[in-house]
């Protein structure tokens, strides 16, 4: 009876802001190691789905290590430096012990640290430069926010990005990388990688699959496969503007069987494509104002006051103040707004339901957007944070699993604007968020959003209408402001205009 084929597992997973003073060190990382990695099976997230194929298959998965972290401030390297440590030796102790017949690798592809702009890339050569690695089955998945490199194509088999956003199919495109290496193995061809960066960069509110222009791309990348079965992969890739490395920014990698010039051809339409859809990446945003306005003559609810410059799932503090500001501006009534604010949460400890007390609630986390709300507020309830999700197939259950820990957290009311307050910023991408605290959204005549695509699958469901407001924050859609240092020229619409040559 032959023996099972033995395939490497490890993950690596962080979206890097370069722009917010904070840094990502290793305590803010979730760190699972060896057999944790196996217990992630039914949790919904990107390794969950690399194990269903696993079992299927009968491999005999050796796991080394998963990092995963919100998105935030760039990394401290001595983070990624241990991971790797850990990763390199788990590598080389299979390696010892039995050999490998592949590698499998869930990723982001958006992390840069203090002193690499492209760790994934570093990782994947690493694992190259590994004697025994040099021909070894590379192939992974990763979000369709990554910033994709050469390196990263250079070293790698196949690596699948997500196709949705909100990144529904985050599992599912576990499940489609997983199975391209089994094919691998099946027919012992392996793919090769060609990438390509365009010179466009859209902010995330530009980058939603339902909307043009990724609609578009998308749809292209499906036609280059049908068209061509040598190409085992089209990656769309929206890009991660918010990180100032060179290749931030729109791309696009296949995998591939065939002939190189074929390849080329497929990444030069997707190119093309792009330039000439680049104006509709950048979508208007309301004032403020003019929308809680708006909100207030409209009948029913709830209305979605959608703020991207603290998009949480973009690496902002979640602690922006402008819509708790609109709402009691307006005197909005029957609204909600949570805040990430671990000292707001201390400051109503021990305190009885319908006890006042003065507040200083967010504006703490970035010197871009509006300061802390000075206000007298009453208490609600409080709670350990924890809930459950709903949804198996929400962004936060790809990379967190199935459960998710707000940390201490308190629900108060000021002014009719319900406020969950919540030690540890997290991503809106889940109705248990505020279901959890007793607060029911989809009896709201508003809510407060900071996100700026990824909320949807959460939320269109029970909104009746959606605005999404520009404010001042990190997570900006006018990324020409940026203070780029890095990035390569010329993209638009940072630099001057950029031809279709």
């Amino acid at each position: 009876m032959p023996q099972p084929r033995r395939i490497l597992l490890g993950s690596l997973f962080h979206e890097t802001h370069s722009f917010v003073d904070e840094f990502t060190r290793l305590a803010d990382f979730t760190i699972r190691t060896g057999d944790e990695l196996l217990r992630r099976r039914g949790d919904g997230s990107t390794v969950d789905g690399f194990l269903e194929v696993a079992e299927a298959e009968g491999w005999q998965v050796v796991p080394t290590v998963d990092y995963t972290a919100l998105p935030a401030g760039t990394v401290d390297h001595a983070a990624f430096a241990r991971f790797l440590a850990e990763f390199d030796a788990g590598l080389r102790a299979a390696l010892a012990n039995g050999g490998l017949d592949g590698i499998w690798l869930a990723l982001h592809g958006a992390m840069v640290t203090t002193d690499c702009p492209d760790p994934e890339g570093a990782l994947l050569a690493h694992i190259r430069s590994v004697p025994g690695c040099e021909a070894l089955p590379v192939f992974g998945v990763f979000d369709l926010h990554a910033n994709f490199t050469a390196a990263m194509a250079q070293h790698a088999n196949a690596l699948v990005a997500y196709r949705e956003n909100p990144h529904t199919d985050a599992r599912e495109s576990a499940l489609r990388s997983a199975r391209l290496l089994a094919r691998a193995l099946e027919e012992g061809a392996l793919p090769r990688m060609l990438s390509t960066n365009a010179p466009v960069v859209w902010p995330p509110t530009g980058t939603g699959t339902a909307d043009r222009p990724m609609r578009d791309l998308e749809a292209l990348a499906r036609r280059i496969e049908q068209e061509n079965p040598a190409i085992w992969v089209a990656n769309v890739i929206g890009g991660y503007s918010f990180s100032d490395v060179s290749e931030a920014g729109v791309a696009f990698a296949v995998a591939f069987t065939g002939p190189e010039s074929a390849a080329r051809d497929a990444l030069a339409r997707l190119t093309e494509t792009a330039i000439e859809l680049r104006d509709l990446g950048l979508p208007e945003e309301w004032d403020i104002d003019e929308a809680v306005t708006e909100i207030l003559r409209s009948p029913g609810g709830p209305y979605l006051v959608v703020e991207p410059a603290d998009n949480i799932g973009g690496g902002a503090p979640g602690d922006g103040t402008s819509v708790l500001r609109a709402f009691l501006r307006h005197r909005v009534e029957n609204c909600a707004v949570a805040i990430a604010d671990p000292a707001a949460v201390s400051a109503m400890a021990g305190a009885q339901p319908g006890e006042l007390r003065k507040l200083s609630i967010g504006g703490k986390g970035s010197a871009i957007a509006e300061g802390p709300v000075e206000i007298e507020a009453g208490f609600v309830s409080a709670s350990d944070g924890e809930f459950a999700l709903e949804d198996r197939n929400s962004h936060l259950a790809a990379s967190q699993g199935s459960r998710f820990c707000m940390g201490p957290s308190v629900v108060v009311e000021a002014g009719g604007v319900t406020i969950l307050l919540t030690s540890r910023k997290t991503p809106p991408f889940d109705l248990g968020q505020f279901r959890s605290q007793g607060i029911h959204p989809e009896t709201l005549k508003a809510i407060g959003v900071k996100a700026a695509v990824a909320h949807r699958r959460a939320y269109d469901d029970i909104a009746k209408g959606s605005f999404t407001v520009a404010t001042p924050g990190p997570c900006t859609s006018k990324i020409a402001g940026l203070p780029y240092s890095r990035l390569r020229e010329p993209v638009f619409p940072i630099h001057a205009d950029v031809s279709h040559r």
